[in-house]
């Protein structure tokens, strides 16, 4: 059965039951797995325990997580212990080896990893060896401003191999409770995750993923802490207004607040698998998420921490980096000013705005929702972030005198908004949006030289993204396109006697295939694009090319070929099986598992059209296929194919495809693979021609 995503909204420890629904526990008894560290299972190196796993390059025996809260003097502390088993099969697995334990860090403050440990075990000449880490080698790295990572490799990794480790994580910043995650590139038997929250705090909970829960439980019971100093109530690990605040009262020696006991568990986690048509991994995992949403301190009344979207909107618009950008481009002045005069039409305007910026900038490949450094600095560089590029654009509009607003989103990569969390770092990228009359909204990018205006990127295509307004509550806005992924092939072909195929081919790219088309060729060259298109049909010959269109970007892209290829099929004097769609179309179905568990994301609908003309050899008639519809559920995709006969020397195939929805659910999958399976097998239905 399909697990659907649950949301969890203002989870505290006085909730009645956790989770409910697609995620409910089973009803049977669950066995908790248990082991002794240093000390492996027999069982942990038998081969055939391992039959069903053969496929991974290792798996996980177990991983188990516990966070806890305790008292450093008089101020709270997180302290989160992991203690995670792999064995590994291949040589593909070492990586598993390399560990890296993110620790966040800010104002002189920093998270701790302590008590460090690990193990490597391997079966020598009958023997059990055994390698200790050595905790020295572990090293430090700075991956961001606020976070950095520890590294460490367990040594004497081999094939068959089984590695352990352990260590505890104590933390002053009680915002950033460690997520837990259930599910990996690689399959684990048993992941527990455990947490102790004391009456004081109140954590929004998210449980996310397309896998059953083996375990949850929650116990309310009671916590003794020992105050180690007086004054009254004092602040801990770090500033009020971050929300990593802990306060107790100092004038006893020993408080006993309530606390809540969560237990949950996954068991028998296949591997996540890379899919066709998926956004990042992170969107589909299975893992539970925490954010600090208020405490309440003795003696208090309840204090929201967590953020509002519009604070969110008013600390965007305050900040230098975005809202103190958008009127600084006064500098575009002497550019802007006679667009106003020449386009009235503002969608016109704001097309010859944006050129302007295309020109004027390149894209650098790094996304960011605040600009790098100030606007004109970028602009002087010619080059900037995807921040810099956009903010830049909207500040240009702003100055020809159209209204425009920023649009904060997260690319496909990045993983897809919550709306329920109110997150600035849920974003990482920035486009423009202008209202256009007839309550029309023209949303706008200057990344990409290859897409005319008005489409926005790939990587932007993300369902959602939210809209900054002056003065205003901002609002989510649809990214969902207009713009289709569109391919059309014209073909006009000739056969011979001997089935051999010549004549001419004319492509048009479109929408988002358009673009691709132009990025591929930009990579390429016209020359090496389309060697690389015979390579993929062996008995293909293409003696002469032409592309037109290539800048005009509100234009499909056109590439116009001779084509002369061999017979590859069966037949006989008095007859010829052809099969002249198979060459032209998609070629394998895209999805080739049974199942799948997640959505499939296309970003954009599609159209792909091939019509196909074939004049027939002097004394032969066809023997037509017959036409089919086949039609997805609700309305989602269509596909027509036809074989019609206009003159008794030609015959005329269509095949048209079309899926109607840029995402289809892990329910639909089912009936998309079956419907591209049809789609395909009537496109290598073979056309028999016979001789009069």
């Amino acid at each position: 059965m399909i697990k659907k995503i649950l949301i969890l909204t203002q989870v505290s420890v006085g909730i009645s039951a956790l989770l409910s629904g697609a995620v409910s526990a089973q009803q049977a008894p669950v066995k908790v797995v248990e082991i002794k560290f240093g000390k492996p299972e027999p069982a942990d190196f038998v081969a055939k325990n391992f039959v069903a796993d053969s496929a991974a390059p290792a798996v996980v025996l177990y991983d188990f997580g516990a966070t806890r809260f305790q008292l450093n003097g008089n101020s709270f502390q997180l302290e989160s212990e992991r203690v995670t088993r792999i064995k590994v099969l291949k040589k593909a697995g070492y990586d598993v080896a390399t560990v890296e334990v993110p620790l966040y860090h800010r104002d002189g403050s920093e998270e701790k990893i302590t008590n460090l440990r690990g193990f490597t075990y391997n079966e020598v000449g009958g023997k059990l060896e055994k390698v200790k880490l050595e905790t020295s080698n572990s090293f430090l790295e700075e991956r961001t401003k606020n976070v950095r990572v520890r590294k460490f490799t367990l040594p004497n990794v081999r094939e068959g191999a089984v590695i352990e480790y352990s260590y505890t994580v104590t933390s002053d910043f009680l915002f950033n409770f460690q997520d837990w995650t259930f599910q990996r590139e690689i399959p684990t038997r048993w992941s527990e995750f455990r947490a102790t929250i004391p009456e004081y705090f109140d954590y929004k909970m998210l449980m996310q993923g397309y896998e059953p829960l083996a375990l949850q439980a929650r116990e309310d019971g009671i916590a003794q802490y020992t105050v180690r100093s007086q004054g009254g109530f004092v602040e801990g690990g770090g500033s009020a207004l971050s929300g990593n605040t802990g306060r107790v009262a100092a004038s006893a020696e020993t408080i006993t607040p309530k606390v809540t006991n969560y237990h949950w568990a996954m068991q028998n986690v296949p591997a996540l698998r890379d899919e066709p048509y998926m956004t990042t991994p992170r969107d589909y995992v299975a893992r539970i998420n925490f954010e600090l949403a208020g405490r309440r301190m003795p003696g208090e009344s309840y204090h929201n921490v967590a953020g509002t979207w519009q604070k969110i909107n008013a600390d965007l618009l305050s900040s230098d980096e975005f809202g103190g950008q958008l009127n600084r481009a006064s500098f575009l002045a002497l550019a802007v000013k006679p667009l106003m005069t020449q386009y009235p039409d503002p969608a016109a305007r704001a097309a010859a705005v944006r050129d302007l910026i295309v020109k004027s900038m390149k894209y650098d490949g790094t996304n960011h929702h605040s600009a790098s450094g100030p606007l004109k600095h970028s602009y002087e560089l010619h080059r900037g972030t995807a921040a810099d590029i956009n903010l830049l654009l909207i500040a240009a509009l702003r100055q020809a005198g159209l209204p425009a607003q920023p649009v904060l989103l997260s690319t496909r990569a990045h993983g897809r908004v919550n709306q329920t969390f109110p997150l600035l770092e849920q974003f990482n990228y920035v486009i423009g949006m202008l209202p256009l009359p007839d309550n029309q909204e023209l949303l706008l990018d200057a990344t990409e030289p290859l897409l005319p205006c008005g489409v926005l990127p790939t990587r932007c295509l993300n369902q959602v993204g939210r809209l900054v307004m002056d003065k205003e509550e901002g609002r989510w806005v649809d990214l969902t396109p207009s713009q289709r992924h569109n391919h059309f092939q014209d073909i006009k072909l000739t056969v011979d006697a001997q089935g051999n195929l010549s004549g001419q081919v004319r492509d048009e790219f479109s929408g988002y295939t358009g673009a691709a088309v132009r990025e591929k060729l930009q990579q390429l060259g016209e020359k090496k694009y389309v060697t690389e298109l015979t390579s993929q049909h062996p008995n293909w010959e293409v003696p002469s090319y032409a592309f037109t269109s290539v800048s005009e970007m509100s234009q499909p892209l056109r590439l116009t070929y001779e084509l002369r290829q061999q017979a590859s099929t069966a037949g006989t004097a008095q007859e010829l099986y052809l099969k002249p769609l198979e060459a032209f179309g998609e070629g394998q179905n895209p999805f080739r598992h049974e199942q799948r568990n997640y959505p499939i994301d296309f970003g954009a609908s599609t159209q792909d059209v091939i019509m196909l003309t074939l004049t027939l050899p002097p004394g032969y008639t066809a023997e037509l296929p017959k036409q089919a519809v086949i039609d997805l559920p609700e309305k989602g995709g269509r596909y027509v194919y036809s074989a019609t006969s206009p003159t008794p020397s030609t015959v005329q195939l269509m095949s048209r495809l079309t899926l109607n929805k840029p995402v289809y659910s892990a329910q639909e999958y089912t009936s998309l693979r079956e419907f591209y399976r049809l789609a395909l097998a009537k496109q290598a239905e073979a056309l028999v021609l016979k001789k009069i």
